[in-house]
């Protein structure tokens, strides 16, 4: 049972240095072009929608139900269709928090009288005093000081495909790109719900525009393997309670 527990932290060091071994020598292999919706983690989204309503007669009417113009519309509106999506984040936080706690406690039991029964030995230990039987003293304090500095700036294009068409007439998009810079590979993934009132003329969207909006931005290679701690100091912070 020791040797399994000693040997445990290799395995995990192994495993999960398999993919690095994988590329000594070489710049990361980029992901190939695949159908989003063919990847075994991708779910169908599910929003609320309203109830159906029945559409009106348009009859001896130039104007077509769905359409934002006389003329053909250029913007994305089926599955499959491209929409560009901006991608502006500037953001700047700062948080400081600071915990202190102390406790001090003590306590004195004894039964100097009791009908007289303090007076046999049989009752209490030798040496045992009837006025001090129980006496107890605790000290506790804790002091947490946690600082958070975050300064982000990404500015990107990104084209989506959409995935999906919801009842109401809202579209599901999925984007991915990557881009490799010597032996760093930097990703950038994106999904989220838009409006087709939302989409401009050039057929591009605002990121804020997006609901339910999943953008992930990082990478993978020799400046993020450098970036991440050791797996053995990843293992320890998790199990160490101290």
């Amino acid at each position: 049972m020791r040797a399994a527990i000693l040997l445990l932290p290799l395995a995990l060091a192994a495993c999960g240095q398999a993919e690095r071994l994988s590329r000594l020598g070489r710049a990361p292999d980029l992901s190939p072009v695949a159908n989003p919706t063919q990847d075994p983690s991708w779910r169908p989204v599910s929003m609320p929608m309203p109830a159906p309503q029945e559409p009106p007669a348009v009859a001896n009417s130039l104007w077509r139900p769905g359409s934002r113009t006389f003329l053909r519309d250029q913007r994305a509106a089926q599955v499959g269709d491209i929409i560009t999506i901006l991608v502006t984040i500037a953001d700047d936080a700062q948080l400081q928090n600071r915990t202190q706690r102390g406790r001090n406690g003590t306590e004195t039991m004894g039964v100097p009288n009791l009908f007289g029964l303090e007076r046999q030995a049989r009752l209490l230990p030798r040496g045992a005093s009837p006025a001090s039987l129980v006496s107890t003293t605790g000290t506790g304090s804790s002091d947490g000081n946690g600082t958070v500095r975050r300064n982000e700036t990404i500015n990107l294009r990104l084209a989506a495909t959409i995935t999906q068409l919801l009842p109401n007439g809202n579209m599901v998009v999925q984007g991915r790109q990557e881009v490799r810079v010597n032996a760093e590979l930097r990703e950038l993934t994106l999904q989220g719900v838009v409006r087709p009132q939302d989409i401009a003329s050039d057929n591009t969207i605002r990121h804020d525009r997006l609901a339910e909006a999943r953008i992930a931005y990082g990478g993978r290679g020799s400046l993020s393997d450098l970036q991440q701690p050791r797996l053995g100091q990843q293992l320890l912070d998790i199990l160490l309670p101290f």
